[in-house]
C-alpha cells in the first residue's frame, strides 16, 4: 500500500486552516496547516507534499513570494498548488499561475468545492466516492 497523500494549508486566518483541515482529513489525505509562507516553504522543503492549499492574502512574505520559493524547490514532483482567494479576480489568478498556481478556489470554501479540486488534480478518487462529488454529498 502507498503511503498516504499529503496536503499543506496556508492560511494565516485559524478558522479558515482549520476547517480546510478538516475537509482535506476526512477525504482521507494527510494535512498540515500554518500560518504563513516561511514556514510553508520549510514544510515543502521538508515534506514535499503532492498539494498545497495556498491563501492569496498572507502576512509579511506574500503568496507570489512564496509560489517564486515553491518553483525553485529541488523536490519533485513540485506540488499542485491551488489558490485560495475571496474574490473572482482574473487578475489575481493570471498573476498566480504565471508563477505556479495552476488552480484556483474560492473562499469560502466546502467539502464540494475541495473535493472536486482534488479530484481534478488526481489526488482522490471520484469513482471511489462519487458522494463527495455531489453538491448535496
Amino acid at each position: 500500500m502507498s503511503a498516504k497523500k499529503t496536503c499543506l494549508v496556508i492560511d494565516d486566518s485559524d478558522v479558515i486552516r482549520e476547517i480546510a483541515i478538516r475537509i482535506i482529513e476526512d477525504l482521507g489525505l494527510e494535512t498540515k496547516g500554518v500560518s504563513n509562507a516561511a514556514e510553508a516553504m520549510e514544510f515543502c522543503r521538508d515534506a514535499n507534499p503532492e498539494a498545497v492549499f495556498l491563501d492569496w492574502d498572507l502576512p509579511s512574505m506574500g503568496a507570489l513570494d512564496f509560489l517564486r520559493g515553491a518553483a525553485v524547490l529541488e523536490a519533485e514532483p513540485k506540488p499542485e498548488i491551488i489558490l485560495c482567494a475571496t474574490e473572482n479576480d482574473q487578475q489575481q489568478f493570471t498573476l498566480a499561475k504565471a508563477a505556479g498556481a495552476n488552480h484556483h478556489i474560492l473562499k469560502p470554501f466546502d467539502k464540494f468545492a475541495i473535493a472536486s479540486k482534488l479530484a481534478e488534480i488526481g489526488l482522490i478518487d471520484a469513482n471511489e466516492n462519487p458522494e463527495l462529488l455531489s453538491a448535496n454529498g
